[in-house]
Formats: C-alpha cells, structure tokens, sequence
C-alpha cells in the first residue's frame, strides 16, 4: 500500500504497509462458561467476552434469557487476529469442543439458549461458517447431522460481570470441575498447536 501526498511541486510517494485489522467472532455452543475457557486459550485471541445474542429484548438479564422467552442464546464474542488465527480454525475449535447435533442442548443445559448457533458478522463469515458445517455433515465424524444455525449478527450484550471469567475465577467450582475442566483437557491436548 502507497501513500502518496504532494510536497515542493513533487509527487512523493511512500510504501506503508497495510493497516491491521482485528475481527470479530460470536459463537453460542451451549454454556458461556465453558466456550469463553476454551477460546481463552487460544493463540491469537485478543478477548473474550460472554454475553447474549439473537433475540427480542434489548439488555436482557441472565434471568431473563434463561427462561427461554426471550429469544437470545447464551454466546462469546471473541475479538482475534487473523492473522495469527483464521476465523476457519475458530470454527473447528467451535465444533470439536461442543455438540453441534443437539438441539437446544449442551449436557445437562437444556434450552433455546444453549443453543449451537454462529452469529456470523459478514458474508463471508456466514460463507465460512456454512462450508465447514456441509464439510462436517460430509466427514462422517458426527453420528447425527449438524443442527447448529448459521444467523447474522444483529445484537450482542455484556452478560453480567459475575459471568466474565467465572472459569478463571472458580476452578474449583462444581460445574467448573464437573463440565469445563475435562472439556478444557481433551481441547488442549487435540490443538496443542493453537494454543497460547
């Protein structure tokens, strides 16, 4: 890239290099404990940030999505760098570390907002995000097809602050020593490569 200005009559032109760019990603895959952990760890990532998104209300409360009335899933919008990660490897961590064949349902977390959903921010994201699936559905590695939707990104909210970093702050938690830990375990030993 040139950028170019006139000075004492003359054209001088100078090469600058391209500016960088940080993208934006927001994947639901049940509980936003154990997705945020797992993409924390992740070379490239910038920041987490758990949160709601893809529904009705605006600021929805934890309580609130939770009932299932409101339309929003529980998600992580991770801010990374691409490049030091592609949003392609984001999608195969996304689909390795949860079970995108379930509907509406993680484990022992049922409901619309534990949803498997990608909130893609462009087309190409959304692109992206459709490929893999059709390349997963194809592989053979799932038993049951991919349920997990494909949706553009129109709202994201904060979750409260008792949720940012719960992993980090309560390891010894039940849930945490129960679901995330041995999650975080099988994930760091199959993408040692990406990790920080």
């Amino acid at each position: 890239m040139y950028f170019c200005q006139e000075a004492r009559g003359k054209l001088i032109c100078r090469h600058m290099q391209k500016t960088h760019v940080n993208e934006i990603a927001v994947f639901g895959g049940g509980c936003f404990w154990c997705t945020e952990a797992v993409f924390k760890g992740l070379r490239g990532v910038i920041a987490v940030m758990p949160g709601y998104a893809g529904g009705t209300i605006d600021n929805p409360t934890n309580e609130q999505v939770c009932s299932g009335k409101t339309g929003h899933a529980e998600v992580i919008r991770i801010e990374f760098d691409p490049s030091v990660i592609s949003y392609p490897d984001l999608l195969n961590v996304f689909f390795a570390t949860h079970d995108p064949t379930t509907m509406n349902k993680q484990g022992n977390d049922v409901g619309t907002q534990y949803r498997s959903v990608i909130f893609a921010n462009s087309d190409e994201q959304a692109r992206e995000a459709k490929k893999v699936i059709d390349e997963l559905n194809n592989s053979g590695n799932f038993d049951s097809p991919i349920v997990t939707q494909v949706e553009p990104l129109t709202n994201f909210y904060e979750a409260e602050e008792y949720h940012k970093d719960y992993y980090a702050k309560n390891p010894a938690a039940g849930y945490c020593q129960m679901v995330i830990s041995p999650k975080l375990a099988k994930f760091r030993a199959s993408y040692k490569d990406l990790l920080k």
